[in-house]
Formats: C-alpha cells, sequence, structure tokens
C-alpha cells in the first residue's frame, strides 16, 4: 500500500541527519545550573517549549505528520524505533517528525533519539499521560502518531494509519486482536493480558459507548491534532489511551476506523515493562465506571428500586409466596433497598448533567427532554407531596399511640403505617434537595 508525497512541498535539506526531519530553529545554550535537579528538570521543559513555540510559526505549515513515542528509560529499544520512523519518512516522502517526549530518562536515551534526528520533548510530569500530552502539545504536524518505544509495534506500518487519517478520519487505531484482524506473536502479550484484560475491557467499552473499535489498549494510533484538542483529554496515567477513545467514540464515531496491527515481542532488556497488570487494569476499570453514570448508578439503582416496590408489594397485602408471609421486616428490607435506589438514580442524574455542562459527554435527547420536564419548581412540589404524605402517615401512627394512652401498640400493625411514611418523608426531603442542587448544576447553561 504506497503513499505519495509531493516533493515540492518538502521542506530543503539543512545538513540534519534526516532531511525529511525539521528541526528547531531556534538555538539555545543550555547550561545547567548546580543544584536541585527537579529545577534543572524545569528549565528544560521550559526551554523545550519556547524552542518549539518559536519553531512552530515557520514550520507548522510544512509539517504534515508527527510522530510521537514517550520515553522512560528506553535505551534498548529507541533507536531501533526511530529508524523504523525514518525509514517510512523516506520511502513514503512524508513531511514528518520523530518527537520522542521524556519522562526523565537516564540511561541515555535523551542523547540516543538527538543522535537520531528526533526532538527531545522533556517532560517533568510523570505519567504515560503527562508524556504523551506533552509531546502532543507540542507536535507540529497535523496528524499524530502515537507509538510505545519499546519496539513491540512496529513503525513500518505507519502508512496505514497515514492512509485513512487522509481520507478524512479523525482517529484511526491499531487492533492486535484477531477480531479485528491483527496478530500476536508469541510472547508479545501476557496470558492474562491476551485472553482476559483486553478482550474484557475492549468489549466493555464497545458494550458501555458504542466504540467501534476490537481493541481498547492498543497504544499505536493515528489523530488528527483538531481532534485532539476538540477533546479536552485529563487522564494523566494508562487511562490517556483509553480516554482517547471512550470521548471519540462519544462524541466523533463515525469518524473512527480501525486498521489490524502485528503485536511483536518487546526488546526490553534492561527493565521490565512499565505497565501494571492489576494497578492500571483497576484504573481502566474505574475511569470507565466513572465516565458511565449510566452503569454505575442508574441500572443498579432501578434494580434497587424495584426490589423496594415489590417487598412493599408483598408486605402490605400480606401476600403468602411458596409458604411464606412477608410483613414489616420485609418493607424494612423494601425501604433501605428503595433510599438507595432513589439516592443512585439522582446521582446518575447529577453526574450526567455535570459531564454533559463540562463538556465532557455529549448531550443527550433523553436527559434534555427529561430536564426540561422535571424542572426545580416541579421537583419541589412532587418532593413536598412526598413529603407531606409520609407526615400524615407518621402523624396517623402517632395518633394510634395517642388513642392507646400512649401505652404499647399492635406491632404489626403500627410498622404498616410508620415504614411507608418514614419512606415517603425521606424520598420526599432528598427530593426537595437534589431538586435545588440540579438547579446548582445547571447555572452555566445559557437557556435558548
Amino acid at each position: 500500500m504506497a503513499l505519495s508525497g509531493n516533493p515540492n512541498d518538502l521542506p530543503s535539506q539543512t545538513g540534519h541527519e534526516h532531511p525529511l526531519i525539521t528541526a528547531p530553529t531556534v538555538n539555545v545554550t543550555r547550561r545547567k545550573p548546580e543544584g536541585d535537579l527537579a529545577l534543572i528538570n524545569s528549565l528544560e521543559s521550559q526551554l523545550d517549549r519556547v524552542e518549539s513555540l518559536a519553531a512552530a510559526a515557520a514550520d507548522e505549515a510544512q509539517i504534515e505528520l508527527s510522530i510521537v513515542m514517550p520515553c522512560l528509560n528506553e535505551a534498548d529499544t529507541l533507536a531501533i524505533c526511530i529508524k523504523k520512523c525514518n525509514q517510512i519518512i523516506k520511502e513514503h516522502g512524508l513531511r514528518a517528525e520523530v518527537i520522542i517526549a521524556d519522562n526523565g530518562s537516564t540511561d541515555g536515551s535523551i542523547e540516543i533519539a538527538k543522535e537520531h534526528g528526533a526532538r527531545v520533548i522533556h517532560v517533568q510530569a510523570k505519567g504515560y499521560g503527562n508524556a504523551l500530552r506533552g509531546g502532543i502539545d507540542l507536535a507540529r504536524g497535523k496528524y499524530v502518531i502515537m507509538g510505545d518505544a519499546d519496539d513491540s509495534y512496529n513503525f513500518l506500518e505507519i502508512p496505514k494509519f497515514v492512509e485513512q487519517l487522509r481520507s478524512g478520519k479523525k482517529l484511526v487505531q491499531g487492533c492486535r486482536l484477531p477480531g479485528g484482524g491483527g496478530c500476536v506473536l508469541p510472547g508479545a502479550m501476557p496470558f492474562l493480558h491476551r485472553w482476559w484484560g483486553n478482550p474484557m475491557f475492549s468489549a466493555m467499552v464497545k458494550r458501555m459507548f458504542n466504540a467501534p473499535i476490537h481493541d481498547v489498549y492498543c497504544g499505536l494510533r493515528g489523530f488528527s491534532k483538531d481532534l485532539y484538542r476538540e477533546l479536552d483529554l485529563r487522564c494523566t496515567g494508562m487511562e490517556f489511551a483509553t480516554e482517547m477513545i471512550i470521548k471519540a467514540s462519544l462524541f466523533q464515531r463515525d469518524e473512527i476506523a480501525e486498521v489490524p496491527i502485528t503485536l511483536h515481542p518487546d526488546g526490553r532488556k534492561a527493565h521490565a515493562p512499565h505497565l501494571r497488570t492489576f494497578r492500571d487494569g483497576w484504573r481502566t476499570l474505574r475511569f470507565f465506571l466513572i465516565y458511565s453514570p449510566k452503569y454505575l448508578f442508574q441500572i443498579p439503582g432501578i434494580v434497587m428500586l424495584l426490589f423496594g416496590l415489590l417487598a412493599y408489594g408483598l408486605a402490605l397485602p400480606g401476600v403468602r409466596v411458596f409458604g411464606a408471609s412477608p410483613d414489616a421486616h420485609t418493607m424494612l428490607f423494601g425501604t433501605l433497598a428503595m433510599l438507595m435506589g432513589f439516592q443512585l438514580v439522582q446521582f446518575a442524574i447529577f453526574s450526567k448533567t455535570f459531564a454533559i455542562e463540562e463538556g465532557l459527554m455529549p448531550v443527550e435527547n433523553n436527559l434534555t427532554r427529561h430536564s426540561r420536564f422535571f424542572t426545580l419548581e416541579r421537583g419541589l412540589i412532587f418532593g413536598s407531596a412526598m413529603f407531606v404524605a409520609g407526615c400524615i402517615l407518621l402523624g396517623a401512627a402517632v395518633n394510634q399511640w395517642r388513642l392507646a394512652s400512649f401505652g404499647p401498640l399492635d406491632y404489626a400493625n403500627t410498622m404498616r403505617i410508620v415504614i411507608p411514611g418514614m419512606t415517603l418523608a425521606a424520598i420526599g426531603f432528598q427530593t426537595i434537595a437534589s431538586s435545588f442542587f440540579l438547579g446548582v448544576l445547571k447555572l452555566g447553561r445559557r437557556e435558548g
């Protein structure tokens, strides 16, 4: 699959090791002050930004593609990764740059990157997501391709991504799994990741967010710089990659493509992979749940509400079920379920409203219709009615006690009044408070 580039668009050669990689045009002499290493790193990061911003004005129009690799002590494999990028750039006439987003390497990775013509961006904030964001923010290309520097991804497959991006796709996700046409070579992926983690999380992201991909964790992907700006990604760790997929699926699902790739065993010798199976797996699961109020709050809340209503439906009329006679204790269980369920449904509405107001999720028609119907005033009326009804039932129970001269009562009969009264009063009060809180969340919206 060949790609063509216009030779007339290529920048003139300036004597750099690779003629197709544009180097910064601003020369800054760096003198590392003695003392605190954090201060040194901070100064380097600021110098990188000054250099990149100055060069961007002159070179941005000439660069079509930026290849960004996060790096933390990748001396074993960094050179071969950059060489493959340079090879593809030369063979296909790409107007491109290679960026190494260094996260504090001390093994010579920085020197290796510079030796092979790559731009080095020093990123002080630790984390996979921070490193990528630091490199992508200063990338000068119209398109960005990101990939790990451990030689597990074959950068010779970059043309597949470029072709899809040029055709108009905003996100092109690589797929290593056979379900999407990919291939995992023997020893390239741990057993737990291959047969449980990746398939499970990929299935979850397809189900929960309607993502049109088969391999959510694949780190080799391409995207337009415009899409990256629109998504406003916020995660700083390994969740950065899944956040991109989720947000793109929610906002730009029709602009996503997937290309099959081959995963190779990484070439690291000096240290183990940075990925931690259970820690990063939990962080991914946590992010999925936090980003999906429907599955975290709404569905469990509705199930609990239905269980509570069922308990009341059996206990109040005294229906016998399989020889059992539900009574006041069953109603107590039902009350607990309804209170928890009602709170979860409230949290679903709160979190969804907040996410939409902050631009984290797109506006949904269902929520818009509901928000127009359930206004603050209607919430206050509905909540007040429930609260008053509950107080009336509780007052009736107190009156029964008065009629008994404040002596012993018929426990079963009295609790049939007290428990529903308490439940109605509690849910009514919560409805009043939550109506005001929902109004606070909507303060930022400008109604047409």
